[in-house]
């Protein structure tokens, strides 16, 4: 597999204000990330003064990793809804702000700049900054059917953003104004289809318990018909998932399963 260049450069030392100034503390849940944690860590080693991660007590070497980079392991029990694991590293923090990551996202050396150019402005009043991010599917990185730039809520002053541990798919929710920072975070996501394979069967799960208690021939068609067919559509046609080529395909194809799996679950489940 082919990374992005830009993800693998290392990132000049970045100075923050002075001990009394601007403290960043960032922050991840993992669980078994091996694979991904040195990459993400690295890229964000020279600006974190802190690095705060809330592990569901691994079997790999996440923890052994994690701390090479000199950062506070909290180990704690698994969750079906990993913001809640996300939350407690985020309460764990000390820094004047927040910068939360996923382990199998990497901070682009323009986005770091940016991140501590922000950060030391002493003129700015937003709470919150939305920040771009490229999806990995398969062999490249997403570039239409709704996957770029998608924008996500990551980067946040202490005691004003937080996750509503509802969701997986849900943003924090920032306490006063945002704003948006130009460069982009690159989310190595479905590296594989097995690994997409996985996730999609987590999130069919997620949307299987929340669906509405019920079953008859009406809903039964939504969940295997029309849903299916109109995610397809709108991900593949209107926002022109085809530009992306057959990883596009797939991911439009089974982003409309998706539905339809979540509603066998849940129908044999009350079986």
């Amino acid at each position: 597999m082919k990374y992005h260049p830009s993800s693998l450069r290392s990132v000049s030392p970045l100075k923050l204000r002075g001990d009394k100034g601007v403290i960043l503390s960032v922050v991840l849940a993992t669980r078994n990330e091996e694979a991904n944690l040195t990459r993400c860590l690295e890229a964000v080693k020279s600006i974190a003064n802190e690095i705060i991660i809330a592990d569901e007590q691994s079997t790999d070497k996440t923890v052994g990793i994690a701390k090479k980079f000199g950062a506070k392991v909290i180990s704690v029990p698994h969750q079906e809804n990993f913001h809640i694991t996300k939350n407690i590293a985020i309460d764990a923090a000390r820094g004047d702000w927040i910068l939360q990551l996923d382990a199998d996202e990497v901070v682009s050396p323009e986005l770091a700049c940016e991140i501590v150019s922000t950060i030391n402005h002493e003129s700015s009043t937003m709470n919150g900054y939305w920040v771009n991010r490229r999806n990995w599917f398969l062999t490249r990185f997403l570039s239409k059917g709704g996957q770029y730039p998608d924008p996500t809520l990551r980067l946040y002053r202490r005691g004003k953003g937080r996750l509503p541990a509802k969701d997986v798919h849900e943003q924090a929710q920032i306490q006063g104004p945002t704003g948006r920072l130009r460069n982009d975070l690159y989310h190595y996501r479905d590296t594989s289809f097995a690994k997409y394979l996985d996730g999609f069967n987590r999130y069919s799960s997620f949307l299987a318990a929340n669906i509405n208690p019920e079953v008859n021939l009406r809903q039964t068609l939504n969940y295997l018909g029309c849903k299916p067919v109109v995610t397809f559509c709108k991900i593949y046609f209107r926002h022109r998932g085809y530009v992306d080529g057959y990883p596009g395909f797939v991911f439009a194809l089974f982003s409309g399963l998706t539905h339809a799996i979540a509603y066998i679950k849940y129908w044999q489940r009350l079986l």
